[in-house]
Formats: C-alpha cells, sequence, structure tokens
C-alpha cells in the first residue's frame, strides 16, 4: 500500500434504521472530508442495505444478493467509515449484524479488513452511552485486523447539533467530522 498513486476508495458505513438518521448526517459530514482530499466515496446506508439477520450456518450463496453486493464494497474499500448510533451503551443491532457478516471476509487474502483504515463515530441522545460505543467498534476493528484512525468522534447528545431538516448545525462539530475523512485518507495516502 506504499506511496499510493491510484484513486483511493472510501466507504461509509452506517445510520440506522430510523428514517430521520443523524447517525447518517454525521457519517455523511465525515465522507464529503474525505471527498476533499481526493478520495472517491461511497455510502452504505443500514437502512438501504436492509440485511437479514446474520446466522453462521448459513453459507452466503443461501443470502440474498444484497448480502454479497455488501461484502464486495468492502472489499474493493481502501479505507471505511463506520458510524454508529448507541443504544444501551453499545452500537446498534444493524450496525452489529452488518458487521457480522465480515466473517464471510475470513479467508480472503489477506483475511477480513486487514491493511484497511476505518474511522469511527456514534451518535447519542444523552449520557455517555456513545463513549461506550465507539470503544466496542474499535474492538470489532482490532478482532478484524484493521487499523483505526486515533480521532473517534462519540457525538454525545446529538440532537442538539442539527435542525429540523438533519443539517449540522455547529461548526466545531462539523470541522472535527471533516477531519476526520481527512485523517483517514492522508493515513492511507501515506501506508
Amino acid at each position: 500500500m506504499s506511496g499510493r498513486n491510484e484513486k483511493i476508495k472510501v466507504v461509509g458505513l452506517g445510520g440506522s434504521l430510523g428514517k430521520k438518521s443523524l447517525t447518517l448526517s454525521v457519517l455523511n459530514v465525515s465522507l464529503q472530508g474525505a471527498k476533499q482530499v481526493g478520495a472517491e466515496v461511497e455510502l452504505l446506508d443500514l437502512r438501504e442495505l436492509s440485511l437479514p439477520f446474520y446466522n453462521p450456518e448459513i453459507k452466503l450463496e443461501e443470502y440474498p444478493e444484497n448480502v454479497s453486493r455488501f461484502l464486495n464494497k468492502v472489499r474493493e474499500a481502501d479505507g471505511m467509515i463506520w458510524a454508529s448510533p448507541a443504544y444501551h451503551g453499545t452500537i446498534s443491532g444493524a450496525m452489529k449484524n452488518a458487521l457480522d457478516f465480515l466473517e464471510f471476509l475470513a479467508k480472503d487474502q489477506p483475511p477480513y479488513l486487514t491493511d484497511k483504515v476505518v474511522g469511527l463515530i456514534t451518535t447519542s441522545g444523552g449520557s455517555l452511552a456513545g463513549v461506550n460505543a465507539i470503544n466496542a467498534l474499535n474492538h470489532i476493528c482490532q478482532a478484524l485486523r484493521a487499523w483505526v484512525v486515533p480521532l473517534m468522534i462519540p457525538v454525545i447528545q446529538a440532537w442538539k447539533f442539527f435542525d429540523e431538516e438533519g443539517r449540522i448545525t455547529d461548526p466545531l462539530l462539523e470541522e472535527r467530522l471533516t477531519l476526520l475523512g481527512i485523517e483517514l485518507v492522508k493515513k492511507l495516502k501515506h501506508c
């Protein structure tokens, strides 16, 4: 991966299953940061992915085609940004379910997310649940052999930072989210 000259591809994974997702809003800000510094970006919205429940006893070819498409998008990515709402002190079930499907990458060469760089964001309505959710995502990245961008962003009381249309209203948060996307691409360029 050293001295990259080709286009860097960053895939965002996240959101929530709700129609209005603040998590998706923050993820889009970070993806735009990656795009600002030359990355090709793509959003994988958990709601649109509509993944079935992961079952380790079911073979990949028995799942609907959207599962294989999802896995191929992950394989094609140089880096990823994950964004999850924090539910009950951890990541959402929809996010965990999507990440469980990465078990199908175990036999890839290299396996799982080896050498991929991942940025992490969580949103929470109150308390410090977002910090616990960030830690959960970080542990998942380690298990999947990914590198995590040191700037991790738990957005606590996320509703305070957005207007009714889901647009971010806090310039400092917008700057941090943008910086996460930029730092991810810079790391990939120097790998």
